[in-house]
């Protein structure tokens, strides 16, 4: 385990560079902006040469033309750095601006198409806080802090070698302070990269609690809930803050780094005065030699921030890279249905067995064989945890089963393109999901880029246009979040819509009739059974009166299937399930 840590921690900078691949469609502008880079800070470089120059032509009483053409040169070099360092600037936020873009694309385009095993063992206001906070900590590193290294590092480099020609003496002298900061700042930064991962998980953890109580409002009022969802952000964000508090600490030596730069300048300052009144050196080369230790002090412990920066950059990147590394299912960006993979309708399942990847142990399917033929309608029946969603689940390929197969007019599922296979298919569930937009949307997206009377006639049929008629903006009705403005029973006949106009080969109706009033119930039903018309239905109903009609009905209980049959059929086993729950149901 714990190889596995430090190798993580050894391989922080390879996941940064690892980041730097989204750079590559810009690799030429971004190169145009370091070339500027180079210039300005060889601008910036000449600056002390030339203000020591003219402290000296002062000194030896040099004509004021001379002394001014030096100034309009130096006037020439400054605006030099200023055109080309305003240039550089421009080029590198336009840059970080499109690789961000393109890393927030990339990462919900993987996102969207990971496996359903995977989600099922996140939280969402985790994921949320790795495509806003992770990647907002990479804005100014993906090209500023590279920006800034480089800049520094020419500056000290260029400004050693500039003082190794003026005094290598006094060069040594300033040196002799800058290892042991440099070694303060190594280890302080590697603790400040392990406490930001830290802050960043408690910040995580904390805007899940904020994200799952807004969408739970309702429950926590309805519970008295508040001071208990107020107690446990509150000690999360306590948790953000211990961390920060004790990463603090190490951001706060780099004040004994500051420190030490001011008293190496005022020893460079004593020893070249004493070199002066020796007259081994001139006034105007310490004039410029202290300028250079001030920007060599003032960019070394620049480069201590921008090392701590990358630090807190690396632990994001290290986040983000993680979970685009999670593999994703083979999804296709565009549905070309080959006739070779056209679904006629037969379903079987052999042998089949299951159990959630977060619940290993748990077999939840156990041995189930069935078949159903095309244009039939089966109903799933029994009680709650039988098994019967999973079923839909894995016709679906939400996941695949853990052992057996499932068999699709004869072909294993697992053979067919998952593109393909879930384009044939379509689901009404109990709980409806809406998207916050309008009706229309929300009807399309059975069917991208439908017309205007595919939508309408997917309405019709769905017994939805009747109360779609009645709202002011009609189809252009927005719906809320989740579908919050309409009914329950208007919300069913939308997701009705939607898989009518999706014209599916295999439709499963996950308890798409409960919870509803009598009349809400009778327009979905009739909805569905005009949905059903023709095509092969996996019915999953707890309100067995609603399957009475099924070419067949397979009772499940405990995983395992316990009965099959037509209503009639298996009312006459005088001790089976199906009958104890008809009777139950029909007498309470």
């Amino acid at each position: 385990m714990n190889d596995n840590n430090s190798e993580k921690k050894e391989s922080g900078f390879v996941y940064m560079l690892r980041l730097y691949r989204y750079l590559k469609p810009y690799k030429w502008t971004f190169g145009l902006g370091l070339l500027f880079l180079l210039i300005s800070t060889s601008a910036s470089l000449m600056f002390p040469k030339l203000l020591g120059e003219m402290v000296d032509m002062g000194n030896k009483g040099k004509l004021s033309t001379e002394i001014s053409r030096t100034a309009i040169l130096l006037l020439a070099i400054l605006s030099t750095q200023a055109v080309f360092s305003y240039l550089r600037t421009r080029i590198f936020v336009w840059v970080t601006e499109k690789t961000l873009a393109s890393i927030r694309q990339h990462l919900y385009n993987h996102l969207i198409r990971l496996p359903m095993s995977f989600f099922s063992e996140k939280r969402v206001g985790e994921l949320n806080s790795r495509i806003s906070s992770d990647i907002s900590l990479l804005h100014d590193s993906i090209t500023g802090t590279l920006a800034d290294l480089i800049y520094q590092v020419l500056v000290v480099t260029g400004g050693i070698t500039l003082m190794m020609f003026t005094s290598y003496q006094l060069t040594l002298f300033m040196l002799v302070i800058v290892p042991p900061m440099a070694l303060i700042a190594f280890f302080s930064g590697r603790a400040i990269r392990r406490y930001s991962k830290k802050a960043q998980s408690f910040v995580a953890e904390s805007n899940t609690i904020v994200e799952e109580t807004l969408q739970g409002i309702q429950n926590v009022k309805a519970f008295t809930n508040e001071a208990f969802e107020t107690g446990r952000y509150r000690q999360k964000t306590d948790e953000v803050a211990k961390t920060g508090i004790k990463g603090g600490k190490y951001q706060a030596a780099f004040s004994f780094i500051i420190f030490g730069f001011f008293l190496s300048m005022g020893a460079v300052i004593w020893r070249g005065a004493t070199l002066i009144g020796t007259g081994k050196m001139e006034a105007g080369q310490l004039f410029s030699f202290v300028i250079y230790s001030g920007f060599i002090a003032g960019n070394i412990a620049g480069m201590a921030g921008v090392y701590s920066r990358m630090q807190k950059t690396i632990g994001a990147a290290e986040n983000l890279l993680l979970l685009l590394d999670e593999p994703t299912e083979e999804i296709s960006e565009n549905i070309n249905l080959l006739p070779e993979d056209t679904i006629r309708g037969k379903i079987t399942f052999e042998n089949t067995g299951f159990s959630y990847p977060s619940r290993k142990e748990m077999t939840v399917l156990k041995d189930v064989s069935f078949t159903v033929e095309p244009g039939q309608e089966i109903a799933l029946v029994g009680p709650s945890g039988a098994g019967k969603s999973t079923i839909a689940s894995l016709l679906l390929r939400l996941y695949d089963p853990t052992s057996g197969r499932i068999l699709l007019d004869g072909r294993n599922s697992r053979s067919f393109p998952l593109t393909s296979l879930r384009s044939q298919m379509a689901i009404v569930m109990q709980d409806v999901f809406l998207f916050g937009g309008t009706i229309r949307e929300n009807i399309a997206y059975g069917k991208p880029g439908a017309t205007e009377e595919e939508i309408t006639d997917a309405a019709h049929r769905a017994n939805a246009w009747n109360f779609i008629q009645n709202f002011p903006q009609k189809l252009d009705t927005v719906v809320g979040e989740r579908g919050i403005q309409l009914s329950g029973g208007q919300r069913q006949r939308i997701a009705i819509a939607r898989a009518v106009l999706r014209n599916p080969c295999i439709l499963i109706l996950d308890e798409a009739t409960s919870s509803l009033d009598s009349e809400s119930e009778r327009l979905v039903q009739e909805a569905l059974e005009k949905l059903m018309e023709g095509r092969t239905s996996v019915v999953i109903a707890h309100r067995l009166a609603t399957v009475r009609k099924a070419d067949k009905i397979i009772v499940l209980n405990e995983g395992r299937i316990v009965e099959q049959g037509t209503h009639e059929e298996l009312l006459k086993n005088g001790n089976g399930l199906y009958k104890s729950l008809t009777e139950l149901q029909f007498t309470t």
